[in-house]
């Protein structure tokens, strides 16, 4: 039998304000509340509710045969708390079926497990204990943010009790092999791997409303066929992508949420397939053999490394910046100034360098897609002006009464500082920074 494992990623970061703000609270001085509640806001009603109820549905339907894997971050809860709460209590029903296997992964979607391990653990701790307390599920299966997977990382992740780890299934880390088996990261001694099957994964994510697409228009029975036409031998078929594909990155006008409430069923129709949850799937097949991952791997741009977030002079500067500030942070949490540590670990979302990428051809049309910038040099400015706000905070607190800690006049030495493009709300119909692109 072969297992079909269905994930998807929910996520929306907190945008920055640009410019400098002498004034008000932290949130209201970095934070762009207004654009992240309008953003929120509009995939709540286009994507996470109707996709919501179209898995609730399909849990209905195929009652012991359908079940998916879902990582909501932790500032996309944090968001919908605040803004949304009825789609944060649909996300609640979705755990009360019993057909979603909520994941883990770090809470604010940093790249942290690549730098820092010790913030990477505690991220990894408080997203566990997030997600059960609201959705009564101790997770048992990471994703790390972008699907980025190395051996040390995977070493980490096994540590802390973890049973299965979910990866890319790009072709520089396979060569001869294929993504149809769980493996085993090198160096773990029970961890299991599943890798995403990219090109059935795209044909979804990507390329269901592409009319120039040979295969378009997809249709349920059809890519139901293609699953059928797989080996007998193929024990997993993971199709990971991020759920802001129904609704939002592609509209409901293209038959997607249709596609997705019929194509399950059609799967179906051939028993020698099911629909588990990438726990559940991880745990009925053995290893088919251990994988090296010595290079950091992700499901982004062509490369599939970490150049989407590292990969430019600005963004390696920037997040060198923010990770120095660590340990005093840390020190004036202790402190009580818990805002503090909070905007700190909201900077650390990876879409913050994502939009600073400067990458040529097609996997800068997809940056720019996604950016609220005009030019990643604003996404740098912008992040700069906060983090350097964001210092002085911190060391004001940890300074002796009376001292005055001022803002740097300038951020890095890098890069000089001209006024921001005002940021924009993300383009119509795209709301985060996280698209791989198709091969």
């Amino acid at each position: 039998m072969t297992d079909v494992v269905f994930y998807f990623q929910a996520h929306q970061p907190y945008r920055l304000r640009p410019g400098r703000h002498e004034r008000g609270e932290p949130q209201q001085r970095w934070f762009d509340d207004e654009l992240n509640q309008l953003v929120v806001e509009r995939v709540a009603e286009r994507c996470y509710r109707p996709m919501n109820a179209v898995l609730l549905d399909l849990a209905k339907r195929h009652e012991g045969r359908f079940r998916v894997g879902l990582s909501v971050t932790g500032t996309l809860l944090d968001q919908l708390r605040a803004w949304s709460p009825a789609t944060l209590d649909s996300f609640v029903a979705l755990a009360e079926s019993g057909a979603v296997e909520f994941l883990c992964e770090t809470s604010q979607h940093s790249v942290s497990a690549l730098t820092c391990p010790d913030e990477f653990k505690a991220q990894v701790e408080l997203h566990a204990r997030t997600i059960e307390d609201l959705f009564g599920q101790r997770p048992t299966t990471f994703r790390n943010t972008e699907l980025i997977i190395r051996e040390d990382i995977a070493r980490i992740v096994e540590s802390m009790g973890f049973a299965t780890l979910l990866g890319e299934g790009a072709d520089r880390l396979l060569g001869w092999r294929k993504p149809f088996w769980p493996y085993r990261p090198a160096g773990c001694s029970a961890l299991k791997l599943l890798l995403r099957c990219y090109s059935l994964s795209d044909d979804i994510g990507f390329r269901f409303s592409n009319r120039q697409w040979p295969e378009y228009p997809l249709f349920a029975d059809k890519y139901a066929r293609w699953l059928h036409g797989m080996s007998d031998d193929a024990a997993v078929v993971c199709l990971f992508m991020d759920y802001e594909t129904f609704g939002e990155h592609q509209w409901a006008d293209t038959g997607i949420l249709e596609f997705m409430k019929r194509m399950p069923g059609e799967v179906l129709t051939d028993p020698r397939f099911v629909f588990r949850a990438p726990g559940e799937a991880a745990a009925r097949h053995p290893v088919a053999g251990d994988l090296a991952i010595p290079d950091a791997v992700s499901w982004a741009d062509a490369e599939r490394d970490v150049s989407a977030w590292l990969g430019n002079p600005m963004q390696r500067s920037a997040h060198a910046e923010l990770y120095a500030l660590r340990d005093e942070v840390l020190k004036v949490a202790a402190l009580g100034r818990v805002d503090l540590l909070e905007a700190w670990r909201r900077m650390t979302t990876s879409d913050h360098v994502y939009y600073m990428a400067t990458k040529l051809e097609s996997d800068n049309d997809v940056h720019e897609y996604f950016s609220p910038y005009g030019r990643p040099h604003d996404a740098f400015m912008t992040f700069c002006n906060v983090l350097d706000d964001l210092r002085a905070r911190v060391r004001q607190a940890l300074a002796p009464p009376d001292t005055d800690v001022a803002p740097s006049p300038k951020a890095t030495p890098t890069v000089t500082h001209t006024q921001a493009t005002p940021a924009t709300p993300p383009r119509q119909g795209r709301t985060d920074a996280r698209k791989r692109r198709e091969p």
